[in-house]
């Protein structure tokens, strides 16, 4: 079984690489390339778009695994309806400007089609007691899904970031779900994420597009929200993970709205976008987020995961210091220039 699944995520990560090599030469030729401008935290024009593999070959795994059974139906559905729909908009949205009001309504159905399909955040646990949200679940559900895939496309700046951090998310979950469908589109989600980062690492030869990053956002939101159907304290083990992205995004566009900046506005004054500048290069802030996650984030997503009583508790205590850092590194701050 283990060979197995080893051969799998192996065959994924390598069709990812070499899809993505053909994504590159695509895009050079056909001039979809993204050029820099006075927002940009590159400094050439770079092909743009690459997510598209990413896209392709984790559609292809799960229908490979709803196939064969070993993923519930109604996630593979949940996964590949709404995954496709936005990696659509997005392809769409790298070409041409798709209108923010298009883009959200189709985030907020999308959301809708995800909890439609497997039925909301039906219950949390706090402490030891089980909280059943019915109805306002959905909501929250439907609110967090368009959140995260909105997050990823803020994220989304520098050469590895977006890559890494799903990387790390979708691998940590499915360590820690411990088998079952959710671990396996977790780890194949993961091992296409690695396979892009082959050819997006500083520095990065492509770069996911909208077509990407949305659809990495996506997917993590529903395999978080489908872990919370196997057990409520999940979704905090998941939001934990998170923790690098979650915070810079949400400071940043918290001390945004503060000042009355509006928020569809193009900026590059994310936590992570300040430290690029400051330390001149993009490899440096990604493998210190990565270094956060893993010495950090992954030992209290761990805790929490043994602990499922104290699991909101340990999300404060993850989240406090990263947000000091984030205010110490400038998330949100005034860009003069």
């Amino acid at each position: 079984m283990r060979g197995a699944l080893l051969a799998t995520g192996g065959a994924v990560l390598v069709a990812t690489a070499l899809l993505t090599g053909a994504a590159r030469r695509l895009a050079t030729a056909h001039g979809v390339l993204d050029v820099p401008n006075p927002r940009s935290s590159h400094s050439r024009a770079t092909p743009r778009g690459g997510g598209v593999a990413i896209v392709l070959v984790n559609s292809i795994a799960l229908l490979a695994l709803s196939a064969s059974g070993s993923v519930d139906h109604g996630l593979a559905a949940a996964l590949l309806g709404g995954g496709l729909a936005v990696a659509a908009v997005g392809f769409v949205d790298d070409r041409a400007t798709v209108p923010a009001g298009v883009r959200l309504a189709v985030h907020l159905l999308v959301a809708v089609w995800a909890v439609y399909w497997l039925g909301g955040l039906s219950s949390v646990r706090v402490g030891v007691h089980v909280t059943e949200l019915g109805w306002s679940g959905s909501v929250l559900a439907v609110l967090g899904i368009a959140w995260v895939l909105n997050l990823f496309n803020f994220m989304d700046g520098i050469d590895g970031l977006a890559g890494s951090e799903a990387l790390f998310i979708a691998a940590g979950g499915a360590v820690l779900a411990a088998g079952g469908g959710v671990a396996l589109a977790a780890a194949a989600f993961a091992c296409a994420c690695a396979g892009f980062l082959v050819w997006n690492w500083a520095p990065a030869r492509i770069f996911l597009g909208d077509v990407g990053s949305g659809y990495l956002g996506y997917v993590i939101a529903v395999l978080a929200l489908a872990a919370a159907r196997t057990s409520p304290a999940l979704i905090w083990t998941w939001l934990i993970l998170g923790g690098v992205f979650f915070v810079d995004a949400t400071v940043t566009l918290a001390r945004r709205v503060l000042r009355g900046e509006p928020v569809s506005e193009a900026h590059r004054t994310h936590a992570y976008q300040w430290l690029a500048r400051r330390w001149g290069s993009h490899a440096k802030v990604t493998i210190a987020c990565l270094a956060l996650n893993l010495v950090w984030l992954l030992p209290c997503a761990v805790l929490a995961t043994r602990r499922p009583d104290a699991a909101p508790l340990l999300v404060l205590c993850a989240f406090v210091p990263l947000v000091l850092l984030a205010l110490v590194a400038g998330a949100g701050r005034r860009d003069s220039r």
